[in-house]
């Protein structure tokens, strides 16, 4: 058994005992409640239900790493770290080890905004650091698959398409607050994104052996991997476009109303105006 699979029978048995103690919890008290899950909401590609179980695991680490006397930004540099690591193995073709450290790093970026609103330190300038550290850590990931498949056309092509429609969906909902607009839900939020492809990755090393064996390939493709970037790339790009259809169509109601607005106190304007003339004259 090599090293990667170990890496991810580690990883899904750690999955396996939060969703075994997050059943528990349900049974015993009912499902966990969220202030900050409801107001995001889940989606058809992620389920409020999964990720209130998150919240629900992130809250004792949290408290743990408040105890240790580590900050948010302490906690958003680690996220930094090992999704730089992450990036490298999958440079290297070793799937389990991107997998291991990129979940990681998801959970330490969960992690940040949890403690810094438990310490009351959250800030703008936190904010920014966090955003930016996220846009990097997924450049890692995918620029590291890139770097792998940079033989294979058309996988690299994929990774590209997939890296840009992240990056657009993150930008879409960075203009729209910018323009002071609800950003629309849609799927494929940073969130979704992370879980496919870090499952994808981690299900690759158990594929391999049995799909590729005997095959004629320069290198592992990691048939889980691709189905992954194929969601991702397909996915993001659509709701990018989505997204930026409907902030447009709102900025134009906004600016309809407004105009609207305008013309109204011109007329009230002018029919003032007559109104006093017709008083000179009369």
């Amino acid at each position: 058994m090599n090293l990667d699979l170990i890496n991810v029978l580690i990883l899904f048995s750690v999955v396996g005992i939060v969703l075994l103690a997050y059943l528990v919890r349900v049974t015993w008290k009912g499902q966990a409640h969220f202030d900050r899950v409801d107001r995001q909401g889940g989606s058809p590609l992620l389920s409020k239900s999964i990720m209130e179980m998150g919240y629900w695991f992130f809250q004792p680490l949290a408290k743990l790493l408040i105890f240790c006397r580590l900050t948010a930004n302490h906690i958003s540099w680690g996220s930094f770290f090992f999704g730089l690591l992450a990036g490298f193995c999958l440079a290297f073709g070793h799937f389990g080890f991107g997998a291991g450290f990129a979940a990681i790093s998801a959970v330490m970026d969960s992690l940040d905004g949890i403690v810094a609103r438990m310490t009351h330190q959250a800030s703008d300038v936190g904010e920014v650091l966090d955003a930016a550290i996220d846009r990097y850590v997924e450049f890692f990931f995918i620029g590291g698959l890139a770097v792998y498949y940079r033989e294979m056309p058309v996988l690299l092509i994929l990774c590209l398409l997939a890296l840009g429609g992240s990056f657009m969906v993150s930008y879409s909902t960075a203009k729209a607050e910018a323009l002071q607009v609800d950003p629309p839900k849609g799927s494929m939020r940073r969130p979704e994104r992370a879980l496919y492809l870090t499952l994808g990755a981690a299900l690759s090393p158990i594929t391999i052996p049995w799909f590729e064996s005997g095959r004629d390939y320069p290198i592992s493709i990691g048939h889980p991997m691709v189905a992954a970037l194929c969601l991702v790339a397909v996915m993001a790009n659509f709701s990018a476009v989505e997204r930026l259809w409907a902030i447009a169509k709102i900025l134009r109601l906004k600016q309809d109303k407004i105009k609207k607005a305008q013309v109204e106190a011109v007329s009230e304007s002018e029919q003032d105006q007559n109104s006093q003339h017709y008083r000179v004259r009369f």
